[in-house]
């Protein structure tokens, strides 16, 4: 008698934890918000469109992102088209989907220069023009960050894109017939070094 009570006693008690165990696990996935959708300001993207999906079987610590944006510049006669292109994983300290996080990344910052005030000569014969080269950059992202929780989120980056950027653009460009080689300093982008991406930005949006 004594060893069947034992028995009913330990087949309630595991079965009243495990109930118990999945509740806790129900509650806590109906509290994680899986997708957020938002716009990030900062550098090197100045501003962008970013989605995040939280993965619900790992425990909620890895989410999937890209980030997306596209900007025009002109500094000292020089015109810059910009597109940043940002795709990685988070991994978020907490089982929430929210907090802190570390993240690794591959980035590329396309851009399209067009230089103006050039001076082709050919002959003894010059001509003042403009010309259009292209430069793209890749960089390994590092960053730390922080998130909010709840329908309406706040967060925060720091950190580096690593890559080797030139100091200057070698091309060549013809105006009215006239072929000439320039050799031009790479324009100044925010964050921009020989060594890579300054990361630091400032987002928010909307979580379901």
């Amino acid at each position: 008698m004594k060893k069947t009570l034992i028995t009913i006693f330990v087949f309630v008690s595991t079965f009243t934890t495990a109930q118990t165990e999945e509740i806790d696990s129900l509650k806590l996935n109906e509290s994680v918000k899986l997708i957020s959708i938002g716009t990030k300001i900062g550098m090197p993207n100045l501003i962008s469109l970013n989605g995040e999906i939280t993965i619900p079987f790992l425990n909620n610590h890895f989410a999937p992102y890209i980030d997306y944006g596209a900007f025009n510049l002109e500094i000292n006669d020089v015109e810059s088209n910009l597109n940043y292109t940002e795709y990685g994983i988070n991994f978020y300290f907490s089982n929430k989907g929210k907090g802190f996080y570390a993240s690794v990344g591959k980035a590329q910052l396309g851009s399209e220069f067009t230089f103006k005030n050039l001076t082709f000569e050919e002959n003894g014969i010059k001509e003042i023009g403009s010309a259009k080269t292209n430069l793209d950059i890749n960089t390994l992202n590092l960053k730390l960050g922080l998130k909010t929780g709840g329908s309406f989120y706040f967060k925060f980056e720091i950190g580096y894109g690593i890559g080797s950027i030139p100091d200057s653009i070698d091309f060549t460009a013809i105006s009215n017939g006239i072929t000439e080689s320039f050799s031009e300093d790479v324009p100044t982008i925010p964050g921009l070094s020989s060594g890579g991406l300054l990361i630091s930005n400032f987002g928010f949006g909307l979580s379901f």
